[in-house]
């Protein structure tokens, strides 16, 4: 995937489209993720107990994967991500880099 956690990344579609938020969550075979204080979805619980009080919980939704876009660490905007195949070593074989195609910098 593209995207990681902790990422930086801008909501493109859906009702909080053009903010940005931190990657919480990845879930890459459902193809979403989860995005701090964005798409907020409440959740009503009825009173477990006589006399007790119904609660409303707050919590991020899903995502779609197609719907957010990363945003650079280094350059600050918006931008696809390539992959560069660093050299190999004898310890290790060829580790792969995530890259910027408007700066050309690293992100990982």
């Amino acid at each position: 995937m593209k995207i990681k956690k902790g990422d930086k990344v801008k909501i493109l579609a859906g009702k909080d489209s053009g903010k940005t938020g931190k990657v919480l969550q990845i879930f890459p075979k459902e193809g979403r993720v989860s995005v701090e204080g964005l798409n907020i979805l409440i959740k009503h619980l009825r009173p477990q107990k006589r006399g007790e009080k119904g609660q409303r919980i707050e919590f991020p939704g899903l995502i779609n994967i197609s719907n957010v876009i990363l945003v650079c660490p280094k350059c600050g905007k918006t931008t696809r991500v390539s992959y560069k195949v660093g050299e190999k070593t004898e310890e290790s074989g060829a580790k792969k880099f995530r890259m910027c195609k408007k700066c050309g910098e690293t992100i990982d």
